[in-house]
């Protein structure tokens, strides 16, 4: 057989090749474009037209519907990385006069006998948001909830500048040495993890994200297994809540050890 009989319409083989593909394309792109995205609950879609802009990618207008909101208290604090870098001295003074209250659970000096956080040295903008998120009931404490109501804006601002300005020291639950987990330093790129070091790295850190080195493992294990449950949701946009939830138990169990470790 020739090849100009080959491909031929006259060839049956070849015209039904042809019609079954086609068909099948057809299909195809009924389901993916249209059926499959109208299929989703959650997506809301305006027609058909819209379902096929949105498998393909390309941006709707926005939704003129009233966003919906949280039940909950969303954190609102603004952090940036020059946020309360060169507090007064009567700021550090009167912010180590306050800091007396706090003594019980971190510490005479910042560094905690309690599993609570050591705050000797922490990143401001970390701190100032805590506590401005303890206040506001966007995180919530048994401590520190009745705590942070009482105080004013002008003690938050006062205790960050205390805490900041000690030096850190190392915990008071010495830890053995340990290897950075891969979680650490290069996250999971395939269930989307960013690495830890990205965002509360010495070098490279996010602004209001906490340095952790020598922090009790004890401490961090249970804010990420929070994370994981959802009864800790102060992280702007789902940060956090997103990292810890795609994180294995052994994952977390290696950067709160790790963590714990660094002097």
């Amino acid at each position: 057989m020739s090849a100009d009989r080959l491909f031929s319409v006259r060839n049956p083989w070849f015209a039904t090749g042809v019609g079954v593909t086609i068909v099948i394309a057809l299909l195809s792109s009924v389901g993916g474009l249209i059926l499959l995205p109208l299929a989703q609950p959650d997506l809301k879609l305006g027609g058909i037209w819209d379902a096929i802009c949105s498998a393909a990618g390309v941006p709707r207008a926005p939704s003129i519907a009233t966003p919906v909101q949280p039940d909950f208290k969303t954190s609102s604090v603004v952090v940036t990385s020059e946020m309360l870098a060169r507090p007064s001295a009567f700021s550090i003074g009167r912010g180590a006069t306050l800091a007396q209250r706090c003594a019980i659970c971190h510490g005479p000096v910042g560094i905690s006998d309690a599993n609570s956080p050591n705050l000797a040295g922490q990143y401001p903008g970390a701190i100032y948001k805590e506590l401005s998120d303890f206040k506001s009931g966007a995180r919530a404490n048994g401590v520190m909830t009745p705590f942070a109501a009482n105080i004013s804006d002008q003690d938050i601002l006062d205790l960050t500048a205390y805490y900041s300005y000690l030096p850190r020291l190392p915990g008071s639950d010495p830890v053995a040495a340990v290897v950075a987990p891969l979680i650490v330093v290069v996250g999971a790129p395939m269930r989307d993890i960013a690495p830890c070091g990205s965002c509360h790295g010495a070098l490279d850190a996010k602004a209001g994200s906490p340095w952790l080195g020598g922090q009790s493992a004890t401490y961090i294990k249970a804010q990420l297994q929070a994370f994981v449950a959802g009864t800790r949701r102060n992280d702007i946009s789902q940060q956090m809540r997103n990292v810890a939830r795609r994180m294995t138990g052994e994952e977390i169990e290696e950067a709160a050890r790790y963590y714990a470790s660094l002097r």
